[in-house]
């Protein structure tokens, strides 16, 4: 009896080690690669057949409940604010080729050398002497606009290596003041990185650059499959919030159990079968869980206010799981809403303490730039100030200098300028 329950035992921690192993996948890919991640399972399995989720078109799967939650009043317009629409990577960054970082046709025209520049990674590889020389310009000036990229959307873009690619992304990143020049350093030297295992701060440092992009266009190197959103969260009936998975995309496994032969080999892939059907459901249960928090947590935002403080740390710890597990769950997922369609990971914000998200202030500090005098706009240390008192917060006009870049705001001065230019 004792080895009886000891082979049971084995054999349900090896089903669900199986589980496990076929879940973190399929959990990892985004609902528009679910078929792909899966593939490897499914091709190596004669017993499986698998019947897409993607035979009917989007526009049918919506809950009407999120449609006529739409501020829009066009049903065209309703529907393409629920899908994602692939841009282009020059798409976005001709969007931004403009003031306030680009205020002259010179400038213009010298971003817009830079991008069309631009190898499929997101770096520069022009001729700069070249148009320098056509242009009847100085390398320096030309360089002088180029390094305004460190501002542009998608971060690292523009640059001409690894290395300054990381320096723009720096800029844009958390780091701390005291981690900050080991990871100039670190940047600079990345050939030899481990040598500076032991300084105090390295651990930071190279977690800031794990979430570095690279290169810094790899978000743009694939624009070919369609995004679908994981959840559709809406309000029932006005009142009760509903978390509903998007099921209708999920691909549907059927296992032939009936497959005319008797054999071991089949046997095994019939369980195998079976393990990946557990792992879509974890999947979908995971997924779903995360939606159920997201409301808990950001209620206010449903219903028209901010995005509050929540870090995946909070998230790891209610699932038992590590943060890094987390993060690469969230990462390719989509939330449909009564507000758009918005990344999972948007929902997730460093919190200042624990009642104010930066969201918050990012969202205070441009009410502040809008109203600032055009005679005398506001310094960092100003904006800095202004931002403790509202929030009753410590901060470091480093930061108000960092979300200020991130937001494409110019300094005070330069801002001065353009006003007195327009």
């Amino acid at each position: 009896m004792a080895r009886l329950r000891q082979s049971r035992s084995v054999e349900t921690k090896h089903k669900l080690s199986n589980t496990l192993r076929n879940w973190l996948p399929i959990l990892h890919s985004s609902l528009s690669d679910l078929g792909d991640a899966m593939a490897p399972f499914i091709e190596a399995n004669p017993v499986v057949e698998i019947e897409s989720g993607y035979e009917e078109e989007f526009e049918k799967k919506i809950p009407k409940k999120i449609i006529s939650g739409q501020v829009s009043n066009s049903r065209t317009e309703q529907i393409e604010a629920l899908t994602i629409q692939y841009r282009s990577l020059h798409d976005v960054l001709d969007e931004q080729l403009e003031a306030p970082l680009f205020p002259t046709p010179l400038s213009q025209k010298i971003a817009m050398f830079v991008v069309s520049n631009l190898d499929d990674g997101g770096y520069y590889e022009g001729d700069t002497l070249k148009f320098c020389q056509a242009e009847g310009i100085q390398e320096e000036a030309f360089e002088k606009i180029r390094l305004r990229f460190i501002h542009v959307v998608p971060v690292g873009i523009g640059a001409h290596d690894l290395s300054e690619s990381f320096l723009f992304q720096l800029e844009s990143s958390d780091i701390s003041e005291e981690a900050y020049p080991l990871a100039l350093e670190v940047i600079k030297d990345l050939e030899d990185i481990y040598s500076y295992a032991d300084e105090k701060n390295f651990s930071e440092v190279m977690r800031v650059l794990g979430t570095f992009k690279n290169p810094p266009a790899i978000e743009y190197q694939e624009e070919s499959s369609q995004i679908i959103p994981d959840l559709m969260i809406y309000f029932n009936d006005g009142q009760d919030i509903e978390v509903k998975l998007n099921d209708a995309y999920y691909p549907t496994i059927h296992i032939d159990t009936n497959y005319g032969v008797e054999h071991d080999f089949i046997s095994q892939k019939i369980k195998e079968a079976k393990s990946l059907v557990d792992a879509l459901d974890m999947r979908k249960a995971t997924l779903y869980k995360v939606g159920l928090m997201i409301v808990e947590y950001q209620y206010e935002f449903f219903t028209g206010g901010q995005i509050m403080p929540l870090t995946l740390k909070t998230l790891a710890d209610e699932f038992g799981h590590n943060p890094s597990t987390i993060s690469r769950a969230i990462a390719n997922k989509y939330i449909a809403c009564n507000r758009g369609v918005l990344a999972m990971k948007e929902f997730f914000t460093t919190a200042i303490d624990e009642d104010v998200s930066n969201a918050a202030i990012k969202e205070f500090l441009i009410s502040l730039i809008k109203e600032e005098s055009r005679v005398k706009p506001l310094s960092d240390m100003k904006l800095l100030k202004l931002i403790q008192n509202r929030f009753k917060v410590t901060m470091v006009r480093r930061t108000i200098a960092k979300y200020r870049k991130q937001l494409n705001i110019a300094g005070s001065s330069e801002r001065k300028k353009l006003y007195h230019l327009h």
